[in-house]
């Protein structure tokens, strides 16, 4: 079993040892849920818990002894994944990148330059101990893009908050690098492995006490007591950015080596990914979930690793892994609406509280005086938006379907919307015995059975079954 005592691991008896981490306490969201949607509340969000205080040595206590261990000693982080950031150079705003955007996969382009900033306002306001990126830091890993992100995490460093990252399925090799000029989309220079490294060296990879030779993987010293193991699942090896993820054999031996390292030398480790560990998703799970991951869920679990940190389903999420009590936290997509970031304390025990906040869209932009309408009134925009896209998605499935009349359609467009929006803001849960009685859900079980889309409205109804924004291991 792992050892979580660091220093003092040698001075504890084998069963405090070998006790690991108790089983999780989950918050009941379920019965505090209203019957009527509601805006989140930044009140509802309890704000990270300081770590206490050292107390001074006593004047009978050796200097020279090795510091005494503090019990609950705490880590802020904060987690912000798939920024899919765009350079404003690379678009004109036109007919070409406007289609993109409401036929995409819901995320704000139109205003990501904005949102990125928000964000990172937001991080350095919050003062954690270190924000984490999980991939997907780029649109279609456009060179700009990376460059023009580095540089607005650089001001972040200089505020004292040091921040990693690691690489998305489209940061590398992606043969979808553009940019728009009026109706028409042209190549735009994209990113190798090695330029990427590069243009984030400062943050992560310098640092690293250890860096895997085949991949983008590398180990962060969070602090005493805690390693993040921060791996590249990506696939681009071959010139072509894939979207699934996958470990290789190489990686594996190097995985096994630093959790070896880390256990010898008393360390916690929190493994960080883009790819989910678990399957996550019922419908989407090759593109989603690394291939044959059953093999570093054992891995991880031999170490008695009980958290992995992710996001590339844009979905917010978390799993239990029950056989290894371990839990994967997914953290849903920066710039698809609601525009959520996780909020994880960590404790040197193992334990451990998570949440999201929505991003204040609208506050950052009347303090920097913004015109745009839809940035001072994020919270009426964003909504709409994204169940406009879903619309479009059902919409373009179901139109050819002759035996569904239009009004049919439009009602199941509409019930994919409202459906599918909650399920991404990780609050199905809310609306679960309401879909089942809708009479769309009728429709879309009887004549839209032969689509993947009515495998995954079941699916999102099957695990709508708590509220995914909240965990709390003890």
């Amino acid at each position: 079993m792992r050892k979580f005592w660091g220093i003092l691991a040698a001075a504890l008896t084998v069963s405090a040892a070998a006790a690991g981490c108790s089983r999780v306490k989950e918050t009941d969201i379920t019965e505090a849920v209203s019957q009527e949607e509601t805006e989140p509340s930044s009140e509802a969000v309890p704000e990270f818990t300081a770590a206490p205080e050292k107390e001074p040595p006593k004047e009978t206590e050796p200097l020279e002894e090795e510091p005494e261990y503090e019990p609950g000693f705490e880590k802020r982080i904060i987690l912000g994944s798939d920024i899919h950031y765009l350079a404003p150079e690379l678009t004109d705003y036109g007919e070409a990148f406007q289609y993109d955007v409401d036929h995409g996969d819901g995320r704000l382009v139109t205003y990501i330059d904005q949102i990125t900033d928000a964000f990172l306002e937001e991080v350095t306001e919050e003062k954690p101990d270190i924000l984490i990126l999980c991939g997907d830091l780029s649109t279609n890993g456009e060179l700009a893009s990376h460059q023009g992100l580095a540089e607005k995490l650089r001001q972040v460093e200089k505020k004292g908050i040091p921040v990693v990252v690691i690489p998305g399925n489209h940061d590398i090799n992606n043969p979808r690098a553009y940019g728009y000029r009026g109706e028409d989309r042209y190549s735009a220079e994209g990113t190798t492995p090695e330029q990427f490294r590069e243009i984030y060296r400062e943050f992560g990879y310098d640092e690293a006490l250890s860096e895997d030779a085949t991949t983008l993987s590398y180990v962060y010293q969070l602090d005493d007591m805690t390693r993040l193991l921060m791996l590249d699942t990506c696939q681009y090896r071959d010139g072509y950015g894939k979207v699934g993820g996958v470990i290789l054999t190489e990686t594996y031996d190097w995985i096994e080596e630093q959790l070896e390292n880390a256990w010898e030398e008393g360390m916690n480790v929190i493994p960080v990914a883009h790819h989910n560990l678990l399957e996550e998703s019922e419908v989407y799970t090759v593109d989603c979930t690394i291939e044959h991951s059953e093999q570093l869920v054992d891995i991880l679990g031999e170490w008695n690793v009980n958290i992995f940190l992710s996001g590339h389903l844009h979905v917010q999420h978390w799993m239990e892994e029950e056989n290894n009590n371990l839990y994967e936290i997914v953290t849903s997509s920066m710039t698809t609406p609601d525009c959520r970031y996780g909020l994880l304390t960590y404790r040197d025990d193992c334990s451990f509280s998570y949440r999201t906040r929505v991003l204040d869209v609208e506050g950052w932009a009347k303090r920097h005086g913004r015109t745009e309408e839809e940035l001072l009134h994020f919270s009426q925009f964003r909504k709409p938006f994204l169940e406009q896209v879903f619309k479009n998605e059902a919409y373009g499935v179901l139109q050819h379907m002759e035996e569904i009349t239009e009004e049919e359609r439009l009602q199941m467009c509409e019930y994919y919307a409202w459906v599918n929006y909650m399920y991404y803001q990780g609050k199905a849960v809310e609306i679960r015995d309401r879909a089942y009685e809708d009479s769309a859900y009728a429709l879309w079980d009887s004549k839209g059975y032969i689509t993947v889309l009515r495998d995954y409205v079941v699916s999102i109804l099957n695990d709508a079954e708590k509220d995914y924004n909240y965990l709390e291991v003890e």
